[in-house]
């Protein structure tokens, strides 16, 4: 049997009640907020869903353990209570704390008491949402160090009928193509070999220089 990630949720808010529904999907969830009305609201769409204050220790020490795979803490409106539960799961010893943020000392501090990884849910968005609107043939993309990103990528009219080889992505923008989604008929390709052929209803996965996928959609043959 596949092993799923146990993942606590601290926060019911609009980003931690979607985060939350969304992980539940695929792992096991426990889900904490001190509001009734949102543990209740959640209950039936997640593994477990429990009413407790995060800011007391040994509530939270009573239902979480150092076993869980990592605690997402979307406590983000309460710089009070974000902080201290941040605190007290690395005391708890989960290995892997992901922090939602609102401010830069907010982060600074989350940091130093714990968290590996700050989060500003806005912030990404509103990247996201920007780099789309400037290129519309930029449909969904992760970053990565350095620069690189693996974007989606609806391919320029030029590409429709040639194969990935006479592209030749790589000699020209630095860019590898590394799964082709088919749209008609639905199939996803993963690693597409070289004389894979281009058609307007796909969408190429690519990763590469953010600055190069992004010229590669106005690219010509």
């Amino acid at each position: 049997m596949k092993y799923k990630k146990h993942i606590c949720v601290v926060g019911l808010g609009q980003f931690g009640t979607e985060l939350a529904k969304k992980l539940a999907l695929s792992c096991e969830v426990l889900a904490l907020d001190w509001n009734e009305d949102r543990v209740n609201a959640l209950v039936d769409q997640v593994q477990r869903a429990v009413m407790l204050d995060a800011r007391n220790f040994a509530a939270l020490n009573s239902v979480v353990t150092a076993n869980f795979d990592e605690a997402i803490v979307s406590l983000g409106e309460s710089v009070e209570a974000s902080i201290l539960c941040t605190l007290h799961l690395k005391k708890i010893g989960l290995r892997m704390i992901r922090a939602k943020a609102i401010s830069e000392d907010h982060a600074a501090i989350l940091n130093a008491v714990g968290a590996q990884e700050v989060i500003f849910p806005e912030r990404e968005t509103a990247r996201r949402l920007a780099l789309q609107i400037i290129n519309p043939n930029l449909l969904d993309f992760i970053g990565l160090a350095e620069g690189y990103q693996v974007m989606e990528v609806a391919p320029p009219n030029a590409f429709y009928g040639h194969s990935i080889v006479e592209l030749e992505l790589r000699k020209r923008f630095g860019v590898f193509v590394i799964a082709i989604k088919e749209l008609v008929p639905e199939r996803f390709v993963f690693l597409p070999d070289p004389s894979f052929v281009i058609k307007p209803s796909d969408i190429m996965v690519m990763i590469g220089r953010q600055e190069e996928l992004l010229r590669l959609q106005k690219g010509e043959i």
